[in-house]
């Protein structure tokens, strides 16, 4: 595996090509505050993605619950197109495609707000322009709309099928 850390082989590497140099005469490495700094860096990188982690779930989990109450003020409409005789997917259909807009509409707005905080983030830092990949941006924002329009349908699905399964008497 390719590390993201300053490797002491790569180190060498800079002091010989340094040290062909007729006006240098020596080069200097501490490896001590090079290993202190890579470690400094692997921890930071576990911290920021165990908080990365709980984001996620906490925003799937504010999603979620956002939607089935969503459908909670729906689920006489369901439960009386049941009886009516309508099939679960003709009642399910149209709350679906209502959550895949919702879902790329909410994704769209997620990649808008990531385009805004690059641009500002790069204003700040102009270095971050040289980190900038293409396809690895665009990759992200294909995640984002996939992810949001994914919660959205399957916590839309989920909630009409159980109020289609649930009786009369215990959706008061």
């Amino acid at each position: 595996l390719k590390s993201n850390y300053i490797q002491k082989d790569s180190l060498l590497g800079i002091q010989k090509f340094i040290m062909q140099s007729n006006i240098v005469r020596e080069v200097d490495i501490q490896n001590n505050l090079v290993e202190i700094m890579n470690d400094k860096i692997k921890k930071a990188g576990i911290i920021l993605a165990v908080v990365t982690i709980l984001l996620v779930l906490l925003v799937v989990l504010l999603i979620d619950n956002t939607i089935r109450l969503a459908m909670y003020s729906n689920r006489f409409l369901i439960k009386t197109m049941q009886f009516v005789g309508a099939t679960r997917w003709f009642i399910s259909k149209p709350f679906n495609i209502r959550a895949l807009i919702n879902g790329l509409i909410s994704g769209g707005l997620a990649v808008l707000g990531v385009i805004v905080l690059r641009g500002w983030a790069e204003t700040l830092i102009p270095e971050l322009t040289s980190v900038n990949k293409q396809s690895m941006m665009l990759t992200l924002y294909a995640t984002i709309i996939v992810l949001g329009v994914l919660i959205s349908v399957f916590s839309t699905h989920r909630s009409v099928i159980k109020y289609l399964k649930t009786s009369l008497d215990d959706l008061y």
